[in-house]
């Protein structure tokens, strides 16, 4: 077992990858199935996929269970590659413009557990970059010290008779030294099997469980370098971390008492080590089952891996020089891009996408095994912490801006009275939290930013809010950053930003000043017309065109940044709430 001491834990053919990702189709429910389905019997009659609905939707119970399967780094290009993901989309509740509030993993993850805006949680950036004179300003160690432990939704569940769980990566920075010196388990939760960040890897990891019975670290190491492909991946993270879901399930559907659960793969994450588990391991650790070998191509799901080429993505390789951002008066400021990556190498990327889209497929079988083994009054969310660029905006690859790639996410939602079908609302991760809640019968606290999605289940068509704001602080990594390794350190390229998006447009303020203190700000402005280009080809702010979205998008920019000063569990004003609508 290696020590990772302190370590941060932090289509159907490729021409329908394409589509969706170029904007064709306005959701997965309409990208054409991986083959047709069979026929399936509803109240004795045999009918086709395409018929008429027929059986009503099942009522909501009133204690149902919620699995929420929070993916890593999974982008929208890599949906069409998930067979079972795909048929969830067809069967629930799909959202095509969701959406994270920041692009980066912590961050995000603690806006998913509390409902709140990163200025609420106090949870900037993926490390605490302690000491400093502030305290905190990421990972675990602000997520504890600022009371969001108690403010998150497993917490309200827990209290009200939910079986609570958490198995999988939970926050950067939380982390085991030693077997003797293991972390706080935060409250809210009945059943607590975080796995450490040694699983980035993908082999010889360690996890911690802790329940009624007890708390233990165990390691799962990795299985000799001549074990066959089959021993390896029995203990490959992404099984494990299935395999104790599974278990979670199989056992509270017995109790048929309410659970909540939040299921949380590393994949489709790089790994972190220079060298990985096994010889020649690629970036991106895919099972060995859904690598390509002597006589398979790999597993890319209903894709032919050979068919994933990043050049292909919308944007890749863009030349930047029309993306610079721009002052009020509409001069130009300094480009925050790095030079010498407006030309990525497109053959590496392409090697990054498949392997990503390989990795995607262990998670697409425990999404599958989920749904198979779930009870009628559960509901089952898939969504992710954030997207990922590859080759996209001038940056090589990673997360952390405010751009489709990286911004944009899956969601789905699958349970009772759920009617199939795309929603048009503007959604963001941290309402999640308050539709958990309004799913359980509880009403969500006044400091919870969030609006529930609980009235969007039932009607496909309600678009109650045509906006969603994103904020990103700027702080260089410190110490081992999980993402250093493929992404080479460009995320720290990225500025601090505040930015409104709506269906159409992206309105982003950087401070392109990197000094913390409140004086020193530098803003400069991008502007993306979803209409005209359907990604981020052109900075359209100094357009005379676009004067007039200028002026309403900055308005509400400026309203968003006043509200900026509620932190904590100071309850969220009407005047605040209503910026999205």
């Amino acid at each position: 077992m290696r020590v990772r001491a302190g370590l941060l834990a932090s289509a159907v053919a490729v021409s329908a990858l394409l589509l969706l990702t170029s904007g064709r189709f306005s959701s997965l429910a309409d990208v054409p199935p991986a083959e047709p389905e069979r026929p399936r019997a509803v109240d004795g009659q045999r009918i086709t996929p395409a018929a008429p609905r027929v059986e009503q939707p099942p009522a909501r119970p009133e204690r149902p269970n919620v699995v929420v399967v929070l993916m890593d780094d999974v982008s929208l290009d890599l949906l069409p590659t998930m067979r079972h993901a795909q048929a969830m989309a067809r069967e629930g509740a799909s959202y095509d413009q969701a959406y994270v509030v920041d692009s980066l993993c912590c961050v995000s993850r603690s806006s998913t557990l509390t409902g709140q805006y990163p200025h609420q949680t106090g949870v900037l950036t993926n490390t605490a970059n302690t000491p400093n004179a502030v305290g905190p300003v990421g990972g675990y160690e602000a997520f504890a010290a600022y009371g969001n432990q108690e403010r998150s939704v497993n917490v309200r569940l827990q209290e009200a008779g939910w079986t609570t769980g958490l198995v999988g990566k939970f926050l950067n920075q939380y982390e085991a030294p030693s077997e003797n010196d293991l972390p706080p388990v935060p409250p809210g939760w009945s059943s607590w099997q975080p796995v450490f960040g040694g699983a980035y890897d993908g082999w010889d990891f360690a996890m911690m469980r802790a329940d009624a019975d007890g708390t233990a670290l165990e390691q799962v190491p990795a299985p000799p370098a001549e074990a066959s492909a089959a021993e390896k991946d029995a203990a490959y993270a992404g099984t494990v971390i299935a395999d104790r879901a599974l278990a979670f399930v199989r056992e509270n559907e017995q109790r048929r008492a309410p659970y909540f659960l939040v299921v949380a793969p590393f994949g489709t994450h790089s790994r972190v080590w220079p060298e990985g588990a096994y010889p020649d391991e690629p970036g991106f650790p895919p099972a060995f089952a859904d690598r390509p070998g002597a006589r398979t191509p790999g597993n890319c799901g209903p894709v032919a891996c050979a068919d994933l080429d990043a050049s292909a993505l919308p944007g890749f390789g863009d030349d930047q020089s029309d993306n610079v951002p721009r002052y009020p008066d509409g001069s130009p400021a300094a480009q925050w891009r790095p030079a010498g990556i407006a030309d990525p190498d497109a053959g590496r990327a392409t090697a990054a996408l498949r392997q990503r889209a390989q990795m995607a497929q262990s998670i697409d079988r425990m999404l599958a095994r989920i749904r198979q083994e779930v009870g009628p009054d559960t509901y089952v969310v898939l969504t992710s912490d954030n997207g990922f660029h590859l080759g996209h905006h001038g940056l090589g690859a990673g997360k952390g801006t405010p751009f489709d790639a990286d911004a944009r996410v899956p969601l789905i939602i699958t349970g009772p009275g759920v009617e199939p079908g795309p929603r048009s609302e503007v959604v963001l991760n941290l309402d999640l939290a308050p539709t958990i809640e309004r799913l359980a019968g509880l009403t969500p606290p006044r400091y919870r930013a969030g609006t529930s999605l609980l009235p969007t289940l039932a009607d496909p068509g309600l678009s109650r809010r045509r906006f969603t704001f994103f904020e990103h602080t700027w702080a260089r990594s410190l110490g081992v950053d999980p993402d250093a390794l493929y992404a080479g350190g460009t995320m720290d390229s990225v500025p601090s930003y505040v930015a409104v998006r709506s269906r159409r447009a992206l309105l982003v303020r950087f401070d392109l000043d990197p000094d913390p203190a409140p004086t020193g700000v530098d803003h400069a402005y991008e502007l993306y017309d979803y209409r005209a280009d359907g990604w981020e080809r052109r900075n359209a702010y100094a357009d005379p065109q676009q004067r007039g979205r200028v002026a309403r998008l900055t308005s509400l920019l400026d309203r968003f940044t006043d509200c900026q000063a509620t932190v904590r569990d100071a309850p969220v004003t009407r005047d605040c709430r209503n910026l999205t609508r």
